[in-house]
């Protein structure tokens, strides 16, 4: 009898005692993540779905955006980190676009087309003739006034010697096909599905082509606010899209088929993986500023970047240094 009224006496206590949420939940941090349906985003899409975002302690939310307006978000503070093309942070950046960039993600992306009857056979041919491109400040302008200006062809604003052209994504094959331009210039997996399906040539591949190839093109940032207020959530989510990265390389096509079963991209699996394959997803922080630096130098030499735009200064403010953050991952 005495033994049972102790079992009970000891079953009333511990009813008593509240119910705690597991530490690691409760460290759980929020942290909102512009997505744009790019399937180079791939980082993002697999740092919430394989778990590495709330392994870093982080309860992350996906805030898909229209196609260029993540800037807006991340100085609205809608968003507090997101993913982008290297070459289109640049000028917003050296125009005070609040934003650090914390790691390289992959390289490729960007391809320049021609029709194979076109007589165009190098990037030096293309003098004289219209470029078609998504918009005059995205990745593709970039990468194409690089190209040229490296062929000796003059890109600048007030001096070139080629015309671009604004078409929408989907516009540009068909604009290519009716002769309104020359050449078109484009990310994937649009610019590969043009090649595939109008059986287009390519001029130029940043996945690739020398020097190109071996620059990252994609890079990790986060808000100003976010690197200055609270580096370790901006290192947490940085370190989690570099694990992602990672295991992206090792998985292409359990990640392309992820992305489209899960409607964050659209498409055929087994064509977008193979597009993920001509990537190469070894994130590094060293590799971004590396590309950052080249890219950033050869826009101010072709004048894309103001002639008073410190480049140093812009490189190094563009960067933030994060605590246990690795330089890679493989």
């Amino acid at each position: 009898m005495l033994k049972n009224l102790i079992l009970l006496a000891v079953g009333l206590a511990l009813a008593i005692i509240p119910a705690t949420t597991p530490a690691k939940a409760q460290e759980l941090k929020k942290i909102k993540v512009g997505i744009n349906g790019n399937l180079c985003e791939g980082p993002t899409h697999i740092a919430l779905e394989k778990g590495f975002f709330k392994e870093e302690g982080l309860d992350a939310e996906l805030i898909r955006l229209a196609q260029g307006t993540n800037f807006e978000a991340i100085t609205a503070g809608t968003i507090d980190a997101s993913f982008g093309l290297l070459a289109t942070l640049i000028q917003p950046l050296s125009n005070g676009l609040p934003i650090k960039i914390t790691t390289g993600l992959h390289t490729g992306c960007d391809k320049l087309l021609v029709k194979p009857d076109s007589g165009i056979k190098t990037l030096a041919d293309l003098k004289g003739k219209k470029i078609g491109v998504p918009s005059l400040t995205s990745s593709p302008i970039m990468f194409s006034r690089r190209g040229l200006a490296q062929a000796g062809v003059k890109v600048g604003d007030k001096d070139s010697e080629v015309e671009f052209i604004v078409f929408s994504s989907a516009e540009l094959p068909l604009a290519l096909e009716k002769g309104a331009i020359d050449a078109l210039a484009s990310t994937d997996p649009v610019a590969s599905i043009a090649a595939r399906d109008y059986k287009l040539t390519i001029l130029l591949d940043s996945a690739r082509d020398k020097p190109f190839s071996d620059q990252y093109c994609c890079a990790a940032y986060v808000s100003e606010s976010l690197a200055t207020k609270d580096p370790e959530t901006a290192a947490k989510y940085t370190r989690a899209m570099q694990k992602a990265a990672a295991w992206i390389q090792k998985n292409p096509d359990e990640t392309a088929k992820l992305q489209v079963e899960l409607k964050y991209v659209a498409g055929d699996p087994i064509f977008n993986a193979s597009v993920l394959k001509t990537f190469r997803y070894i994130p590094s922080v060293s590799g971004a500023y590396n590309a950052f630096g080249i890219t950033a130098g050869e826009l101010k030499n072709i004048g894309i970047l103001g002639a008073k735009v410190d480049v140093e200064a812009l490189h190094k403010n563009a960067f933030v240094t994060l605590p246990n953050v690795p330089d890679s991952v493989q």
